[in-house]
C-alpha cells in the first residue's frame, strides 16, 4: 500500500444526507456550473438546478456532491445521531429538553445500526464514526443496542484512542485489525461505564447557531475546551443559524462558510476542521458546502486548496505544504 494508505485517521463531517442519484441530461446540451436551467435534468452530472434569491432568482446549475475522496484512499465515513429512551427502547430522535416525543421520533436506533453493520460487512476497508448526542438513561441501554446490532465485532476500544493530542492509529492498521467503528458520546460517565468514548475528551467545537456565525470570530461552545487546545485532536465547526431558514442558507453555504473555516483554522491553533455542520447542505450560490469539503480534504490530505490537487498526476497538483505521508485524512459524513 502506498503512502496514502499510511496516513493517520482523522474524520471530517459535513451535515449531509445521502445525495440522490439524478438522471443527468443526455442530449449533448448539458448545462455547466452556474449556467441557467429549468430543471435538474438540464444540468451535467454532479449538478442540480437551484436558485439563491439573495444572489440570483433564476434557476442555475449548482454543485450537488463532493469529490469522492474514497477513490484516492481507504474510506472513512461519519454519522451524527441523537439517541433517546423512547417506548421502552433506544430511538433516534431530534427533540428538546432531553425527551423524545411521538412527533419528534424518527426510528428505533437498531434499524440504523443494522444498516451500518451491513455496510461495514460489505465494505471491509471502510471505517465508520458515530457521534452520539446522547440522552439515553436506561442502564447499559446503548451497549445493549450495539450488541443487538452486531456492531461490537468492529468496535474500536477507548483504550486504543490517542491521548493528549497524539495521532490516531493508521487507517491500514485499523482495517487489518477490523477495528472499524469509532463511537463518541456526549455523556462523560459512559466512557467509564460502557466503554464509549466521551466526545469532549477528543474534540473541540465552536459555538452553534447564530453565535457561531459572527464574521472573524470562532469561540468555543460551553461544553468544549478552547479551540486551540491541542490535547484534543479533532475540530468540529458549526455554521448554521439558530432557526433554520432555507432561503438564506444558500448564502450561508457559500463564500461565508469558507471564510468561517479559515477563521476557525486560526482559532484552533492553525488546525483545519475535521467536522463541519451546516443546514440545507444542497443550498448554495454555486459550489457551496461541497466546495468546503473539497477544500478541507485538500488541506488535511496534502496541504492543497482542493482534494483533487492531491491526486498523483493531477494537472492542478499544487506544491504541498507538507509531505503527503505526514498529512491527515479527511472525509465527509451524514447526519
Amino acid at each position: 500500500m502506498g503512502p496514502l494508505g499510511n496516513i493517520p485517521l482523522v474524520i471530517i463531517s459535513v451535515l449531509l444526507s445521502v445525495t440522490a442519484i439524478i438522471d443527468a441530461c443526455s442530449n449533448g446540451g448539458c448545462k455547466q456550473l452556474l449556467e441557467e436551467c429549468s430543471s435538474t435534468a438540464d444540468c451535467a452530472a454532479g449538478l442540480l438546478c437551484g436558485s439563491c434569491p439573495t444572489r440570483f432568482d433564476e434557476g442555475r446549475c449548482i454543485r450537488s456532491n463532493f469529490t469522492d475522496q474514497f477513490k484516492l484512499l481507504d474510506g472513512v465515513r461519519a454519522l451524527m445521531l441523537d439517541t433517546y429512551d423512547f417506548e421502552d427502547d433506544i430511538w433516534l430522535c431530534h427533540s428538546f429538553e432531553g425527551e423524545c416525543n411521538d412527533f419528534t421520533a424518527f426510528s428505533p436506533a437498531i434499524d440504523t445500526l443494522k444498516e451500518v453493520e451491513v455496510f461495514l460487512a460489505a465494505n471491509p476497508s471502510e471505517i465508520v464514526t458515530l457521534i452520539l448526542e446522547d440522552y439515553v438513561e436506561s442502564p447499559n441501554g446503548l451497549t445493549k443496542v450495539f450488541n443487538a446490532s452486531g456492531l461490537m465485532k468492529y468496535w474500536f476500544p477507548v483504550s486504543n484512542m490517542p491521548q493528549n493530542g497524539q495521532d490516531w492509529p493508521l487507517v491500514k492498521d485499523m482495517v487489518a485489525n477490523n477495528r472499524r467503528l469509532i463511537v463518541f458520546t456526549t455523556e462523560r460517565k459512559k466512557q467509564e461505564s460502557e466503554g464509549i468514548a466521551y466526545q469532549w475528551n477528543y474534540m473541540v467545537e465552536n459555538m452553534y447557531g447564530d453565535d457561531g456565525m459572527n464574521s472573524g470570530s470562532c469561540p468555543n461552545r460551553a461544553e468544549s475546551a478552547t479551540l486551540n487546545d491541542k490535547t484534543k485532536p479533532l475540530v468540529l465547526v458549526n455554521y448554521y443559524k439558530s432557526v433554520p431558514i432555507m432561503k438564506s442558507s444558500c448564502e450561508d453555504n457559500s463564500p461565508e462558510l469558507l471564510n468561517m473555516l479559515q477563521t476557525c483554522y486560526g482559532a484552533a491553533g492553525n488546525r483545519w476542521a475535521n467536522f463541519v455542520a451546516v443546514d440545507f447542505y444542497k443550498r448554495s450560490d454555486g459550489r457551496g458546502a461541497f466546495q468546503a469539503v473539497d477544500r478541507l480534504n485538500g488541506k488535511l490530505l496534502c496541504g492543497c486548496n482542493d482534494v483533487n490537487e492531491c491526486t498523483p498526476g493531477s494537472l492542478t497538483t499544487c506544491n504541498p505544504l507538507e509531505p503527503i505521508h505526514n498529512s491527515k485524512m479527511a472525509v465527509s459524513a451524514l447526519k
